[in-house]
């Protein structure tokens, strides 16, 4: 099975050292985010856990835990914009970002690597010139350290509305050309470029619209092939596995602008208050009125192991 990490907040940035407790102690718990006293937990043993996905802005805290990760197939979506602190206010550097990417990758290996440029957005400042130049600045920094690239275009969730008043939906015309530059540029710099949850409108330029986080980019990852279950939690609008996350939202301390995660600092930080780092939940202990369920787990993987992956 998979473990997601990061639809809900960035572990590695601000949870890796409980992530690494968990890690020893072989489970995890996570509390349904619409019932809140429904605990699932999960086992973390590479019997069961075939691959951990990660999303982060800042995988550094993790480097020092590297070797717990051996034992698991693995992959990395790092996402690197190049917005400044007025958008992204606790994100490191992109030449900070960009070296620990590197190391993830000589680590993990190229297969199991992703780099993310989203989501885009247009304004005065973040124009269509100002995106294409830093696109391509970071994708030449990561030639040879990846070959995939992920994109997606600003969605205006309520919770986006709230904090970013200003950000508006790109027009077909913007997202068209900047989906055609932004493939011309990966491909001269050996990465697809995948758009997110985005249609097949740019389909035509040899972008691939299959997903970003589906069966083939992880088998691909693992090396072997792997028996998914159906139909299970995608999304309508993409083939992408989004289930097991063992995140929760309100929870990520990059603030950025554009996030559909946090409601709102306060709430942030209230949580990350009552963050402890040898807690089997992310935030908070469990409760009396707490209930747990272990979770149904297996292995994947179907023990066709290969090589063969394009």
């Amino acid at each position: 099975m998979i473990i997601q990490t990061g639809s809900r907040t960035d572990i590695p940035a601000f949870y890796a050292d409980w992530f690494a407790n968990r890690l020893r102690e072989g489970y995890v718990y996570v509390r349904n985010p619409y019932n809140m006293t429904y605990i699932t937990r999960f086992t973390l043993d590479p019997s069961v856990v075939d691959l951990i996905s990660f999303c982060s802005k800042n995988p550094k805290p993790m480097l020092k835990y590297l070797d717990l990760l051996r034992p698991y197939g693995m992959y990395w979506y790092v996402t690197i914009t190049g917005y400044g602190r007025d958008i992204e206010p606790n994100v490191p550097d992109i030449s900070e970002v960009i070296e620990t990417f590197k190391r993830l990758s000589e680590f993990a290996g190229i297969d199991s690597m992703g780099w993310r440029y989203d989501p885009i957005f247009l304004d005065d400042k973040y124009n269509i010139g100002y995106h294409l130049e830093k696109f391509e600045e970071i994708a030449t920094a990561l030639d040879g350290f990846t070959n995939t690239c992920v994109i997606s275009f600003i969605d205006i969730y309520q919770k986006v509305k709230k904090n970013f008043p200003e950000a508006k939906a790109l027009e077909k015309a913007d997202r068209l050309y900047l989906g055609k530059q932004m493939v011309q540029i990966a491909k001269k710099h050996r990465m697809i470029l995948r758009p997110c949850a985005e249609g097949n409108e740019l389909e035509a330029f040899g972008a691939d619209c299959s997903g970003c986080m589906t069966q083939p980019i992880y088998e691909k990852a693992v090396h072997n092939t792997m028996i998914f279950p159906k139909n299970k939690n995608a999304r309508a609008s993409c083939n992408c596995f989004l289930g097991n996350d063992i995140g929760m939202y309100n929870t990520c301390l990059h603030m950025c602008r554009y996030c559909y995660a946090n409601y709102d600092y306060k709430t942030v930080m209230n949580n990350y208050d009552n963050h402890d780092p040898e807690s089997p939940l992310l935030i908070g202990h469990v409760r009396k009125e707490d209930e747990i369920h272990q979770a149904e787990q297996k292995s994947w993987i179907d023990g066709q192991l290969t090589f063969d992956f394009v």
